[in-house]
């Protein structure tokens, strides 16, 4: 009798594992493709800039190229900022993430959701890192526009986002 419910735990485990969800892939992410070019506000002030999306590593990454800069006010100068992300497929936590660096010497590390329409997508860093926690959000307003949010919260409170940057892309020809 132990033996039969033994195998029955077994099938049952078998049938669990491989009825999971597979790992998403970059595919689910093409509608970032392409150069983006917008106009948004920081904290620093209005600025502009342009990112792209390419694929790359025979389409297994994803990676984007981010250039931004605000204008030079009577208290500081000209702001360049400029960064580098690749998103990835993480086959064992079966989920996408993407691993950020800038010009200003940050690294962030995001675990990606994407929404179940596929018209947006979230970046968010674990709640439990010790520095504050990132959430970049883009979300498709028309086919060639999106809306995007980059947000921090502290680590004292991991959960209360505020804007860091708000703006409005469009997609142009390469």
């Amino acid at each position: 009798m132990k033996r039969i419910a033994l195998i029955g735990l077994m099938l049952a485990f078998c049938q669990t594992a491989t009825s999971e969800q597979p790992a998403p892939n970059i595919d689910s992410l093409r509608f970032l493709l392409g150069k983006w070019v917008g106009e948004g506000t920081s904290e620093v002030g209005a600025g502009t800039g342009y990112f792209t999306f390419e694929l790359s590593l025979n389409n297994k990454v994803l990676v984007r190229k981010n250039h931004a800069e605000y204008p030079a006010t009577t208290d500081r100068p000209l702001v360049t900022h400029d960064d580098l992300m690749v998103v990835y497929a993480d086959a064992a936590a079966k989920r996408l993430r993407a691993f950020y660096t800038d010009s200003e010497g940050n690294v962030i590390n995001y675990t990606i959701s994407l929404s179940s329409d596929s018209k947006s997508v979230v970046f968010l860093t674990d709640a439990n890192t010790s520095g504050p926690r990132f959430r970049l959000t883009y979300v498709v307003t028309q086919p060639d526009k999106m809306a995007l949010t980059f947000e921090m919260a502290s680590p004292d409170k991991p959960s209360e986002f505020r804007k860091f940057i708000d703006g409005a892309v469009r997609k142009v020809s390469k």
